[in-house]
């Protein structure tokens, strides 16, 4: 019997998962040379390792040897974090990759780990269970990109179907006008463009903001931390409370919560929010330099003329620091000073610490210093 092997490699585009973990994989339509066509899903990583594994199991064709016989293909190495951009930016290399890889010698192309790679997997066939909160979103690659003209496989285009429940009619020219009924399918989802439903009036008390009644559709277009998010009614753009807006499709979410106690009132906007008790809104005051020396030399005599209170030391010391307050009358007195001890020009000296505070208060390294100078 003969081997089957693949005959034809074609990239439809790609699948965003988020189960376990947001990743992205590739859809690879594989046609065998027994006319069977199976859809595979492959990671870039996977199919990085396995070009490593190619190289290694042939290193005269992959210029290992001389760079002249290289004739595997190159593939460049992934990225440490992979978001769509990259992911959509590589499909065009990784197409012609998977084309040059099957056009190669048949001792290379048919090989075992080139089999067992484009091989469906029972994960292909069934994949595994979807994010409970979030839908798996594909990607399909435009046909001029990635068929060529002599092409005749016609892969499967993958995509969301959902059903029209209200009327809507355009306003913009990138805009579409839908009927109850109709049936369509999403190609791109964005999480800005989003419709929501007015629960209660407002009047505009800004210029930036909108006057709306109660029941009508809106688009949000930017959703604000401080309660107020961007809509768009028609042509009008501006602000409007959050707190009057509910997604369509949400009505018996709403509905179960009527008995809920909610703010009547929209909250104030950030812009407006205004502190009458805040200091910065008054001028600070400037005074002079002579000022401020004189009022400096004031809080001096001021400090100088309080009774200093005495510090707690460790009942392990001998004498108390603050007991050389009394060989004050030692010290020489300046010209200018009073009998009570207040200095009108010059702050107090305080006194030399004695020598047990210091070695009670200094480090270990200072103490074996001074030991040892003793010592000698």
């Amino acid at each position: 019997m003969e081997e089957i092997y693949v005959r034809h490699v074609e990239l439809l585009g790609f699948e965003k998962r988020f189960f376990p973990s947001q990743h992205y994989v590739y859809m690879l339509m594989v046609k065998w040379n027994d006319l069977s066509e199976k859809l595979i899903y492959r990671g870039y990583p996977e199919i990085y390792t396995f070009h490593k594994s190619l190289k290694e199991m042939f290193p005269i064709e992959a210029g290992d040897i001389d760079k002249k016989d290289r004739i595997i293909p190159a593939l460049p190495a992934p990225k440490w974090l992979d978001n769509q951009k990259s992911t959509e930016t590589r499909q065009s290399t990784l197409a012609e990759y998977c084309g040059s890889l099957i056009n190669l010698p048949p001792k290379i192309s048919r090989s075992q780990l080139v089999r067992s790679l484009f091989k469906v997997r029972p994960e292909d066939e069934n994949p595994p269970a979807q994010h409970p909160l979030k839908r798996n979103e594909t990607f399909v690659v435009s046909n001029d990109k990635t068929r060529d003209n002599t092409s005749e496989i016609s892969g499967p285009i993958i995509l969301e179907s959902y059903r029209v429940i209200a009327d809507y009619s355009h306003t913009s020219k990138y805009e579409v006008t839908l009927h109850i009924g109709d049936l369509v399918e999403i190609v791109e989802k964005s999480p800005n463009g989003e419709l929501y439903i007015t629960t209660k009036a407002y009047k505009a008390a800004q210029d930036d903001e909108l006057t709306l009644e109660t029941g009508e559709t809106i688009e949000v277009i930017h959703k604000l931390l401080d309660g107020w998010w961007v809509v768009r009614k028609g042509e009008e753009t501006g602000h409007f409370p959050s707190m009057f807006l509910y997604r369509t499709g949400e009505k018996k979410e709403m509905a179960s919560e009527e008995h809920v106690m909610r703010r009547q009132t929209p909250p104030p906007r950030r812009s407006t929010i205004r502190n009458a008790q805040s200091i910065h809104s008054k001028g600070r005051q400037r005074i002079s330099q002579d000022t401020y020396r004189r009022n400096s030399r004031r809080f001096l005599q001021q400090k100088g003329s309080r009774p200093n209170q005495p510090r707690k030391t460790s009942k392990a010391s001998t004498q108390s620091p603050l007991q050389d307050w009394n060989n004050r009358d030692n010290i020489p007195k300046t010209a200018g000073s009073s009998p009570g001890g207040e200095l009108k020009g010059a702050p107090i000296i305080p006194p030399r610490p004695s020598p047990e505070l210091i070695m009670e208060r200094c480090t270990e390294n200072t103490r074996k210093k001074v030991s040892v100078r003793k010592s000698s």
